[in-house]
């Protein structure tokens, strides 16, 4: 629920009313599945995803695999940056550079609490979804959206593949939905878990580690279509097509929705959720630089450096372009995302679908027809969006 979800919800929301809740709906059911992979695979082999890869292929595969993933964290990162200086320039009125500048300050806390043990960044993690949750909740409340048309929203449309300003904002959803480095990070935390290592202890750590994660995106699924259907209630409904800035929204909202919170309501969200995307962020960028490289810098550096990266390009976009382009470069984030999404689902389906790795745990025949489904799938979006990028 990072603020590449915002932009991606919020765009679709306001230009096309409901029609892009199947897309959210879809992507998180493909989330589910993956995630389920995922943990299977660092519960049997004891190896996460970015480890098996480097187990399995040689070193050249290795280092390109490594560097998209390195790339898609950094994306997210982008996102969590400037989704952050928005919330901070709403509530306080803090120029968006600056913001970005402050965001360095997350570092230290998450380092802190990270020492203290992993139980304490998921109590910041729940708080923070929490806080997220209950914002929209009374959002949705005000808006009194049309059930109606949230439930034909649901239903998939051709439109979709045939309009490429659809298509781009609904890969911009899948990519904030299913992001390619939380893979590499959930096939690694189930393993701080304890469970008994044999057949019976593994199977049941695989069941109840998926009903956890299977919870938790469906909360997800929550807040990603109440995103969308406050935009499409309050903007696309009343005529306001052309809204798909965050700051746009939260300066409307007060006005459509007829109270003075909803506005400051809708900015706490914000920025909570740019500080929960933060921590995935900083293990995973941990996780996959020691998985693929067997490299361990100190937490802090990499954190530093990840960060850095991160906003070197949100400062010099927002100093050259001005403000008006941080929404347009958090979609940008999320596509980018969903365009390595591929280069993870790959390895993932072929070592939890080879039986000398996964033993008895290997995929039954469904669900590796689905799983590869899944994965043509995503990669066939992608091809067509840059296709239709060079060939208007």
């Amino acid at each position: 629920m990072d603020p590449g979800n915002w932009a991606t919800d919020l765009a679709g929301g306001s230009k096309f009313g409901y029609s892009l809740l199947s897309v959210i709906m879809i992507s998180n059911l493909m989330a589910i599945l993956l995630q389920h992979l995922c943990l299977k695979l660092g519960v049997v082999t004891g190896r996460d995803l970015a480890q098996a890869c480097r187990d399995h292929y040689p070193r050249p595969v290795v280092w390109f695999l490594w560097i998209l993933c390195e790339l898609a964290i950094a994306a997210c990162d982008l996102a969590e940056v400037v989704g952050s200086a928005i919330g901070l320039q709403l509530l306080f009125g803090i120029p968006l550079v600056w913001g970005c500048v402050i965001t360095l300050l997350d570092v230290m806390v998450i380092l802190l609490l990270q020492d203290r043990g992993f139980r304490y960044l998921e109590a910041l993690v729940v708080t923070l979804i929490l806080t997220i949750g209950v914002c929209f909740a009374v959002e949705l409340y005000l808006v009194k959206p049309d059930m109606g048309g949230v439930m034909s929203g649901f239903i998939p449309r051709y439109e979709i593949l045939r309009n490429s300003e659809m298509l781009y904002v609904a890969i911009g959803i899948l990519g904030a939905t299913v992001m390619p480095h939380n893979l590499y990070l959930h096939s690694s935390i189930i393993q701080t878990r304890r469970f008994v290592q044999n057949s019976v202890g593994k199977a049941e750590a695989i069941k109840f580690g998926t009903i956890d994660s299977t919870f938790a995106l469906m909360f997800a699924l929550f807040i990603n279509g109440a995103i969308l259907v406050l935009a499409a209630s309050a903007f696309h409904r009343h005529g306001h097509a052309e809204v798909a800035e965050i700051q746009q929204a939260y300066h409307l909202l007060d006005g459509v929705l007829g109270v003075t919170f909803a506005g400051t309501l809708f900015a706490l969200a914000l920025l909570a959720s740019g500080q929960n995307s933060t921590i995935t962020g900083t293990l995973a960028g941990q996780i996959v630089m020691e998985g693929f490289l067997n490299i361990r810098l100190r937490p802090w550096l990499r954190r530093l450096v990840t960060r850095a990266i991160a906003i070197v390009p949100a400062v010099v976009v927002l100093g050259v372009y001005g403000e008006q382009k941080s929404t347009e470069l958090l979609v940008a984030s999320q596509v980018c995302l969903s365009m390595q999404l591929g280069f993870a689902c790959w390895p993932l389906m072929r070592f939890t679908g080879d039986r000398a790795k996964m033993g008895e745990f290997v995929n039954a025949r469904w669900l590796q027809v689905l799983g590869w489904l899944i994965t043509f799938t995503i990669i066939f979006l992608n091809i067509k969006l840059l296709l239709s990028a060079l060939i208007p």
